[in-house]
């Protein structure tokens, strides 16, 4: 399947990882809360995207067996995947931030749902993903 990129939804413990974007008029969503994920390279996919991604944005090193949910939707630009993976909590300690964005913080998966910042559609993929893991 085609796709234009994918992103990851990364607990640490119980908190969401989150990434707050550069606050740039010329990018989609600036001053927001992203999660890690990106665009697609070459013929990767969608699940070796959103971990390169996800190793560039935070120095990260996930595995494929480590994603717990997969889901595909449509955006103007194409089809995104977006997928979930838990660690433990001490992963924190591990980052390094890239050089995109103006940080990252750890959120309740709640908080960033209904957190005005938060990137819109990426707040709807984590509910289903929270509503099918809790069902």
């Amino acid at each position: 399947m085609e796709f234009s990129g994918a992103k990851l939804a990364l607990f640490l413990g119980d908190d969401l990882l989150v990434i707050r974007r550069d606050d740039r008029p010329d990018i989609p969503w600036p001053d927001h809360w992203d999660l890690p994920g990106g665009g697609r390279e070459g013929l990767e996919s969608a699940a070796q995207c959103a971990l390169r991604e996800t190793f560039e944005e935070v120095g990260l090193t996930l595995q494929e067996r480590d994603l717990v949910w997969a889901r595909h939707y449509q955006r103007p630009h194409g089809t995104v995947w977006f997928f979930a993976a838990h660690q433990p909590p001490q992963l924190q300690d591990q980052i390094e931030f890239g050089n995109e964005g103006q940080g990252w913080s750890l959120m309740p998966p709640q908080v960033y749902c209904d957190h005005p910042l938060a990137v819109p559609h990426f707040a709807v993929q984590l509910r289903s993903y929270l509503a099918e893991s809790a069902g």
